[in-house]
């Protein structure tokens, strides 16, 4: 009976174990901070901004602070679609072999501008969303869409996981890949914004 005993209680631990495996309090607050920081941070960048300011580009190939704020507004919504599929996945535990990358890690390489990487069509600025107010509120959403599913979710992020071009990541990785995609853009804009050429007030 005793060898009968043992063996249940293993399985019965590791069930347990693969229970209730939303996000922790830390990575919670963690994500809500980036995605709220990098929000507040576009805001600022783009306070004050004419209409001339806004469209002006540095040659032409290059894309306009306006054009940014649409890439970023267009990008919220193709990241909220690909949580809703990953949410659509099954969350398994042998996924966290995939993931080699820190959470840290990951934001600090995606902000990292030396290495230029040109966006995908869908992605591309098309003035989709009709005026900048509307792009603007556009991204507003989704980012606040995000945030609430940060602050809600019980889903098992962690033990489901994305594959992207430069490796696999984990499903609450992509929060913080949302944010520090915001982060780069940004900083993308203060070098349109110190360019020699940058219409004055």
């Amino acid at each position: 009976m005793k060898r009968l005993i043992l063996p249940f209680l293993c399985l019965l631990l590791l069930s347990l174990s693969t229970l209730n495996n939303g996000l922790t309090k830390k990575e919670r607050e963690m994500a809500l901070t980036e995605l709220q920081v990098s929000h507040d941070h576009l805001m600022i960048a783009l306070h004050g901004l004419n209409e001339e300011q806004l469209n002006y580009k540095m040659n032409p190939e290059a894309w306009s602070i306006a054009e940014c704020v649409e890439h970023l507004a267009i990008t919220e919504n193709g990241f909220a679609g690909m949580l809703q599929g990953l949410l659509q996945t099954p969350a398994d535990i042998g996924n966290r072999e995939k993931v080699i990358v820190g959470d840290k890690e990951l934001m600090t390489m995606l902000v990292d501008r030396s290495n230029k990487v040109k966006t995908s069509e869908p992605f591309e600025p098309s003035g989709k969303f009709g005026s900048h107010e509307a792009t603007l509120e556009a991204f507003k959403k989704g980012r606040k869409d995000k945030m609430d599913m940060v602050k809600t979710s019980d889903a098992d992020f962690r033990n489901r996981v994305q594959e992207l071009p430069f490796g696999t990541i984990d499903g609450y990785q992509v929060f913080l890949l949302i944010a520090a995609h915001t982060d780069r853009h940004i900083r993308q804009i203060e070098e349109i914004k110190t360019s020699e050429g940058f219409p004055k007030m």
